[in-house]
C-alpha cells in the first residue's frame, strides 16, 4: 500500500510539473529592466514583433515586459480582471465596449494587417471565384469542404464567426474542423487536413514554406482589414505606468517604424500596416 502511494504522489508530481511546463510555456519575458508590466497579446507575439518592440521599449525606459500569449478573447478577459496592465487585439466591437464599460483606457490604433482565406490547391469550393467572403463561405458550406475554425474566441475566430452569419450560415457538420488552438498551429492543421482556413497575412507570410499543400484562394474584401490597438487596464495595475509609456513607445515614429519595417528583411515584405494606413479602415 506503501508502495502504491508513492506511485501515486510521484505521478501526481510529474502531473503538477507538467501541467507548470505547459503554463509557463504560455509567457515569455524581455528585457531585465525594474519596471516590469505585462502585456497579453497574440500573434504580434507569436511572430516576433512583440519581442522587437519590447526590447528595444526596455533598453530605454530600464523595463521588463511579460507577455502572455493569449488570442484576442482571452487577452481582453485577462484585462478586465486586471491581470495584465495591456493588451494588442483586433476585435473593433470588443475594444469599443471595454472603453465604453469603462475597464479598459487609452484605446490607441497601432497597425494592421489583413484576412486571407487559404485552401488547396485544386480548391473543390471554387472560392477564388467568390465574389466576397461571404460568399466565399457560402460556396464552402455548400460543398461540405472541409474548413479549420480556431473555435476560441480569437479575433481570428470571432472574425470569422462574423463572416458565417453575413453568409446566413451556422457552420456545423464533419467539415467543419475546431482546433482550439493559435493561429499557426490551426494553419498547419488546415495544411494536413486538405482544408480551407482563414488566417492573417502576416502569419502567411511567416508560416507558408511550412505550409506547402496550401495557397491564397481569396483576400481583397474590406471586411477583412485586421486593425490592432493597444489597450490599458482602467484602475491602476502594478504596471499602469510603464504600459502606457509603452503604448506611446509603439505610437511614435520609431514604433510606427519598426512595425511596417517589421519582416521586410527575413520575408521581402513587411507582415504588418502601420497606423497610419489602418486608420483608413477604422469606422
Amino acid at each position: 500500500m506503501q508502495r502504491t502511494f508513492l506511485v501515486l504522489a510521484a505521478s501526481l508530481m510529474l502531473f503538477s510539473a507538467t501541467g507548470l511546463r505547459a503554463q509557463d510555456a504560455q509567457v515569455e519575458t524581455y528585457g531585465g529592466g525594474a519596471n516590469r508590466f505585462s502585456l497579453a497579446t497574440g500573434s504580434p507575439g507569436e511572430l516576433g514583433l512583440l519581442k522587437l518592440l519590447a526590447e528595444t521599449f526596455a533598453s530605454r525606459a530600464d523595463a521588463q515586459m511579460v507577455w502572455h500569449k493569449a488570442g484576442t478573447g482571452q487577452s481582453m478577459k485577462l484585462l478586465k480582471e486586471k491581470k495584465v496592465d495591456m493588451v494588442m487585439v483586433h476585435a473593433p466591437g470588443q475594444e469599443e465596449t471595454a472603453v465604453a464599460e469603462g475597464w479598459a483606457t487609452q484605446r490607441t490604433l497601432i497597425g494592421s494587417n489583413e484576412f486571407y482565406i487559404v485552401g488547396p490547391a485544386a480548391d473543390p469550393a471554387r472560392i477564388a471565384e467568390a465574389k466576397g467572403a461571404a460568399d466565399a463561405y457560402r460556396r464552402i458550406a455548400a460543398a461540405q469542404a472541409k474548413f479549420v475554425s480556431r473555435g476560441d474566441n480569437s479575433g481570428t475566430h470571432q472574425k470569422e464567426m462574423s463572416v458565417w452569419k453575413s453568409a446566413s450560415i451556422v457552420p456545423e457538420g464533419a467539415w467543419y474542423i475546431v482546433t482550439r488552438d493559435f493561429m499557426t498551429a490551426s494553419l498547419k492543421r488546415a495544411n494536413a487536413e486538405g482544408g480551407y482556413f482563414m488566417t492573417d497575412s502576416s502569419t502567411w507570410v511567416a508560416a507558408k514554406k511550412d505550409v506547402p499543400q496550401l495557397k491564397v484562394l481569396f483576400r481583397g474584401d474590406k471586411s477583412l482589414v485586421n486593425t490592432y490597438s493597444a489597450m490599458l487596464a482602467t484602475g491602476g495595475t502594478p504596471g499602469e505606468a510603464t504600459a502606457r509609456r509603452f503604448i506611446e513607445f509603439v505610437a511614435s515614429a520609431e514604433g510606427q517604424r519598426i512595425i511596417r519595417d517589421y519582416g521586410r528583411e527575413r520575408y521581402d515584405e513587411p507582415l504588418y500596416n502601420d497606423a497610419e494606413y489602418a486608420r483608413q479602415y477604422v469606422h
